[in-house]
């Protein structure tokens, strides 16, 4: 029996802006209903990758398939091909001159051909689904970051895309509105969308991710499970990254409460399954004295502190 094809699939992917080799022989594949979340410091190329699986960047050489098929290099072809994959970014992208219904409403018109109707009803349902059908007729101007990246999302999601890819979408928020974004994402992972992730948020990848990878110097350094990658990272570099996130401390990893799933494991049964791993390169705070208390979650935060396992059926 064959394997299914990939949604997404990169083979031996080079890319080079002038002398900067920024994507070194990737290869790379996302599954049908599959969470795949890259990590890395700034500069080691997950945005370039990300951006090149619809064409908005070139490759220099290998090939990039959708659903089997080579990536189009231009014309109707690539403008169908893109039509299918949703895209996400870091600065909403939102056009600044037109509502939100106008926005969603806009590319089912002209690429779907949608009727008017059809097409404001669909929307609609779109921005109760993200919880801004209330911003329905503002501009984006009008809206909080949060509110317009979700915004944003709606508008991807109205083009019933095979698979969304997300280029770090919480960068340009504020933290009280992470959440916001995140929750939504969290949705679309439990409801079995095809995602490709960029993001610095460790909790997230932890808790919705089906893989982590892990690049740095346009190259894939890492590729594991979440359980595995952040409990046992395999290369020195992914250890010493870990390491410097220090924004890791507030995580569900170093809060207490997170650790135990009290339906499942009860007291200090640290070998319960409800039982999170210490993250590599971090001291365990799960009990007993410690030097490094566990601090006090930001909002943002508490949103992720449920086990592995039942956070996305929570979420709903």
């Amino acid at each position: 029996m064959e394997s299914p094809v990939p949604v997404i699939e990169l083979r031996h992917v080079d890319k080079h802006f002038g002398t900067l080799h920024v994507l070194r022989d990737i290869s790379l594949s996302v599954d049908r209903g599959e969470v795949v979340v890259i990590i890395g410091p700034s500069g080691s190329g997950k945005s370039t990758l990300c951006r090149t699986i619809n064409r908005l960047e070139t490759i220099d050489s290998g090939e990039i398939r959708i659903e089997g098929q080579p990536i189009p290099e231009e014309g109707r072809e690539l403008a169908r091909m893109r039509s299918r994959i949703g895209m996400v970014f870091q600065s909403f992208n939102l056009f600044a001159h037109m509502t939100v219904l106008e926005n969603l409403c806009l590319a089912p018109r002209d690429v779907l051909r949608k009727g008017k109707a059809a097409a404001r009803r669909e929307a609609m349902e779109l921005l109760e689904r993200v919880g801004v059908q209330d911003q329905a007729n503002k501009l984006p101007a009008q809206l909080s970051g949060g509110q317009q990246q979700r915004a944003a999302i709606a508008r991807a999601l109205a083009m019933h895309p095979t698979a969304m890819l997300f280029d770090e979408p919480t960068s340009a928020l504020d933290p009280e509105m992470i959440g916001e974004v995140l929750s939504v994402m969290t949705e679309l992972a439990r409801e079995g969308m095809t995602m490709l992730i960029v993001t610095h948020e460790m909790n997230f990848a932890w808790k919705v991710a089906d893989r982590v990878v892990f690049m740095d110097g346009g190259s894939i350094v890492e590729m594991n499970t979440p359980e595995r990658f952040f409990a046992d990272p395999q290369s020195q570099r992914a250890r010493d990254f870990l390491k410097s996130v220090h924004s890791l401390r507030l995580s569900a990893f170093h809060f207490p409460r997170c650790r135990a799933d009290p339906a499942r494991s009860s007291g200090n049964d640290r070998a319960g399954s409800g039982y999170t791993p210490p993250l590599a390169g971090f001291p365990d705070t799960s009990g007993g004295e410690s030097d490094h208390p566990a601090p006090v979650p930001s909002a943002a935060d508490s949103a992720f502190c449920l086990p592995r396992d039942r956070y996305i059926a929570a979420s709903h």
